[in-house]
């Protein structure tokens, strides 16, 4: 009985596979799949949060190495084309510039995955504000940069979220350790 079980879930699964093969770009699928750079940063020296239209809600965290972004991370409680933008986007501006990695723009991220359908679109817009946010919190007096600081959200904790590699859901916003002083 439980062999005939596997075997349904088997099929299902690739069912689902399929019919997402015939909507989304191979890239799209691979960064949703197996999503880069998502989890939670200690103590980042930019946190940018954004809600997009559809209720999806993202968390960008950047790491300066001077002027430069050295590290980006992401979480996000949305489907699986935010995971897949916010995987992308998150390599597309490590190792940018503040400014150049905020000129990147949802056409550009589009591109990057190889195409959304338009029904879509908006979660590209949705990293982007987020990358921007993150980056506006890095920005010191005049647009320059301020060092890396210890600063960041107490609480907070570096961690990878590989329940997306297991089916589970990714790390939420409202998940997040509450602050205890």
């Amino acid at each position: 009985m439980a062999d005939d079980f596997d075997r349904a879930m088997a099929a299902l699964q690739e069912q689902v596979l399929q019919d997402a093969r015939n909507y989304f770009s191979a890239q799209v699928i691979e960064e949703f799949s197996h999503p880069q750079n998502e989890g939670l940063m200690l103590e980042p020296d930019g946190l940018g949060r954004a809600v997009g239209l559809c209720g999806d809600t993202m968390e960008i965290y950047l790491r300066l190495a001077g002027p430069r972004i050295a590290k980006a991370a992401f979480i996000t409680d949305g489907c699986g084309v935010t995971v897949a933008c916010g995987s992308m986007l998150t390599r597309m501006a490590g190792g940018l510039l503040l400014a150049e990695a905020a000129a990147i723009t949802p056409e550009a991220l589009t591109a990057a995955l190889d195409g959304l359908p338009e029904d879509h679109a908006h979660c590209a817009v949705l990293a982007v504000q987020t990358l921007r946010a993150a980056i506006a919190a890095c920005s010191g007096p005049a647009g320059t940069s301020p060092p890396p600081s210890p600063g960041g959200e107490a609480g907070m904790q570096e961690q990878p979220d590989n329940n997306r590699e297991r089916g589970g859901p990714t790390t939420a916003p409202s998940q997040l350790p509450e602050k205890h002083d």
